[in-house]
């Protein structure tokens, strides 16, 4: 299946959001996950299914700061 994630074209055969993270080895607690525009719950990534063309934005938890 062809989506477009983080702002570029990818081919998986992931069906859910969780399959994707899996696969590239994130930790679901540490990202956010939009799909077409739209935040899903963490509790949504196993059961969220992806179709052709979806759009997927991960934002990623950065720490950091002053020392």
């Amino acid at each position: 299946m062809r989506l477009r994630i983080n702002g570029k074209n990818e081919e998986t055969e992931a069906a859910t959001i969780l399959e994707i993270l899996n696969a590239r080895n994130v930790e679901p607690r540490m990202v956010a996950v939009e799909v077409n525009s739209k935040m899903i719950g963490r509790d949504d990534y196993a059961v969220t299914k992806l179709k052709e063309g979806d759009e997927i934005e991960f934002l990623y938890f950065m720490g950091g700061g002053l020392i």
